[in-house]
């Protein structure tokens, strides 16, 4: 009974046939009164989990929350949903602050959103002392709950302190929610806010509608740029810069080449920068140019890019900012521009920090982020290890790693070139000052070390600077370099680069042909993977005209009204009756008695114009653009077969990875779908002789399913990558003698 209770609620109120993955085991858990931590990424649905609960709980609600905009924004989208929610903050007067209090003690409100500052003040304790009393205390819900702890990467000390409320109120369930946490993170806001016997939920931190890119930030950069933003017109997008005057900058010149935007950074006055967030959230502008004190607070769901000009700090930080892309499931797209520039200038940064240890632990953050922008790997894959997920088998096939297409060259001799300079330089220089030798320049410093007379000057003359400095990279990505840091950064030789030098091992790079750019499919066009004709084009920015003038005249945000999504299934259902309207997602009982009219009225005005708009019925089993599967290349096909022929020859993983020019994880790819496909090669020289039956043996009991509870039971001495390729030596041979 209490599940179609819960169902019919979700509908109801919130407009949803279904609930989102993981969010019913969450709210059935809230109703039981558990204690609770939950992950769940940016646009995963955390909010509902504990909205839809403060509905069916007998009492209030009590939502922590840090900033002001995220409060309005929450309270907003409930009322609009025909739900009782208010915020009391700083933004209000005591009058105001008082009515809304006495509100909630006469049993008007189900959820009330707070700070944790107002929180902790003895006169709101005594307030929540009355409303126990009177209506109840139902849950204490947590919000951005990583600000709870000193290791997260946006910390508040405020945060630290609720979890004294547990002495105080010692019956009050504790919900705790976030979107990024580390190990170390999830067990400090365990302990800070006293946790009891919790259920931890971790949801996966894949956004599968999200497409990840990294390109080459150069001086047509720009230009790429404003191509982008001119095919994203009229969409909203966010632009991160990591400084003040990189912001002004940008957007000076994005609004001279016509493209309408706003800055966004701390060094504005609090009335500008609250002005322009709430331009760029209202859809009166388009495009935010903003440095990363911007965003926490903001839940626009139609946000159609998110582009990085500049390198992010980490990739916590990262995750956090591309999430704000497409929190309504639609397609959307991460793009980070990447050069050595912007990491010598974020380098810079960090060493004037005061603390040594905050400066070591700032460095590995940035190293995280330079490994990610250079990796060949799927950068999904690479996301989703640093919150320790692994990508279920294969690759995303939504990146610019997986869909490029890609060519190896043999670029041994250049390789040599580099590494004898780097030895006739006594390892003591960097970068830059190799590539300035092997080019010929004619520097200061080559002159005061007599660098010119070395047999390595000049010798390369022929390349550019960028494709040294991409050879460069490719020996330190390819482990035939090691790059030390004490007060500067300097080049190593290693085993690996003597063997080069010695003509026992080649060298590989990849080449890409990448097409001129185009933008994948986005919400404007597509839905559910069906383009758009003109007439449903122009009933989309129809309905959404219509959808600005109701929200200016409410003085909410578009989105509170309807998301994208909403829009589009009107473009493609044309609903025009009560029971149509309801079956639009986001539409519940609220929505329907407010908008219905309005909106299935300008959808009958375009249907009379355009006789030929008929709805477009969805197939139940159409995947979205993101989930289709795409053929291996023939370049990567034949990296394939070289990579399996090199282990039945019976090389390790890194000697194949040297010789087929591909990172260690992709030719893993390669041979553990060989292996699964049946193809057999001795695994001694990949698996250590006494893992395997071992490992053979908790595959058995364990199951193989999933990696990580197979690698769980064995312990640290077994690696993922032995787990893997016995379980598909396994899986292949299972499949063989089904076969026979």
């Amino acid at each position: 009974m209490k599940l179609l209770h819960v169902d019919q609620a979700l509908k109801q109120y919130f407009g949803y046939d279904t609930f989102r993955p993981g969010q019913k085991d969450v709210v059935e858990a809230v109703l039981e009164q558990q204690d609770m931590l939950v992950l769940m990424p940016t646009g995963g649905g955390k909010s509902l989990t504990y909205q839809l609960p403060a509905l069916l709980l007998p009492g209030l609600t009590i939502v922590v929350s840090p900033l002001i905009a995220l409060m309005q924004d929450q309270v907003s989208r409930l009322q609009a949903n025909g739900i009782e929610a208010t915020f009391v903050n700083s933004s209000l007067s005591y009058e105001e602050g008082a009515r809304r209090e006495r509100a909630a003690m006469s049993g008007q409100i189900k959820l009330l959103y707070v700070a944790p500052e107002r929180l902790l003040k003895p006169s709101f304790l005594t307030f929540l002392e009355h409303v126990k009393k009177t209506v109840g205390l139902s849950l204490l819900a947590v919000d951005e709950a990583h600000c709870v702890s000193e290791w997260g990467h946006d910390f508040r000390p405020e945060y630290r302190q609720i979890g004294t409320l547990r002495n105080r109120f010692p019956d009050l369930p504790i919900l705790a929610l976030t979107a990024t946490a580390t190990e170390r993170v999830r067990r400090d806001i365990l302990e800070q806010l006293k946790l009891r016997q919790p259920i931890i939920h971790i949801a996966s931190f894949n956004r599968p509608n999200l497409s990840y890119e990294v390109r080459k930030k150069h001086k047509g950069s720009y230009a790429e740029l404003v191509q982008i933003l001119r095919q994203k017109q009229g969409e909203s997008v966010i632009i991160y810069c990591l400084s003040r005057s990189g912001v002004e900058k940008l957007s000076a010149d994005l609004q001279a080449d016509g493209i309408d935007n706003l800055p966004y950074h701390a060094g504005l006055s609090p009335r500008v920068r609250s002005e322009n967030q709430e331009r760029f959230i209202r859809d009166d502008v388009p495009v935010l140019v903003a440095t990363i004190a911007f965003g926490m607070g903001i839940a626009k769901p139609d946000v159609r890019a998110v582009i990085h000009y500049d390198l992010p700090k980490n990739l916590e930080g990262y995750y956090q900012e591309s999430g704000r892309a497409g929190r309504d499931g639609e397609p959307a797209d991460c793009i980070l521009f990447f050069n050595y520039g912007d990491r010598m200038r974020a380098e810079y940064f960090i060493t004037q920090k005061e603390n040594e240890q905050q400066q070591i632990i700032a460095l590995n953050q940035l190293q995280q982020v330079i490994q990610y922008s250079e990796s060949t790997q799927c950068r999904r894959r690479l996301l989703l290890s640093y919150f320790s997920e692994e990508l279920p088998e294969g690759n995303c096939n939504n990146c610019d790693n997986c869909t490029r297409s890609i060519e190896t060259e043999d670029r041994t001799e250049d390789a040599r070139k580099f590494l004898t300079c780097v030895y006739q330089t006594r390892e003591r220089f960097g970068l830059n000052h190799i590539i300035d030798i092997i080019r010929g320049a004619n520097t200061q410093k080559i002159r005061d070390y007599h660098h010119n007379q070395l047999t390595t000057y000049g010798c390369g003359k022929e390349r550019s600077r960028d494709e040294w400095m991409a050879i460069g990279h490719a020996l330190l990505q390819q482990h035939f370099l090691t790059e030390r840091r004490d007060n500067y950064p300097t080049y190593h030789l290693n085993s690996n680069a003597v063997k080069l030098l010695k003509g026992q091992a080649e060298f590989y790079m990849e080449v890409e042909a990448r097409p001129t750019y185009s933008m994948p499919a986005t919400a404007t066009d597509t839905f559910n993977s069906h383009p758009l004709d003109a007439n449903q084009s122009a009933l989309l920015q129809s309905l959404r005209a219509l959808r600005k003038r109701l929200a200016d005249e409410l003085g909410v945000a578009p989105y509170v009204i309807f998301t994208d999504a909403a829009l589009l299934g009107m473009v493609h259902n044309l609903p025009t009756s009560e029971s149509e309207f309801l079956k639009i997602p986001g539409v519940g009982q609220k929505k329907l008695q407010s908008y219905y009219v309005p909106f299935t009225n300008e959808i009958k005005v375009h249907m009379g114009q355009h006789p030929d708009l008929v709805p477009v019925p969805q197939p139940a089993d159409q995947q979205k653009p993101t989930e289709t599967t795409r053929a291996p290349s023939r370049a990567a096909q034949q990296a394939r077969g070289n990579a399996v022929g090199l282990a039945q020859q019976g090389f390790t993983l890194n000697e194949i990875a040297q010789a087929c020019g591909r990172q260690p994880a992709t030719v893993l790819e390669y041979l553990s779908s060989a292996l699964e496909e049946g193809e057999q090669f001795d695994l001694s020289n990949l698996v250590a002789a006494d893992h395997y039956e071992v490992i053979a043996q908790a595959i058995q009991e364990v199951g193989d399913a999933k990696l990580k509870p197979i690698k769980e039971h064995l312990g640290d001495d077994y690696s993922y990558d032995e787990i893997r390729l016995v379980r598909a030596q396994l899986r292949g041979q299972q499949a063989q003698s089904l076969a026979n």
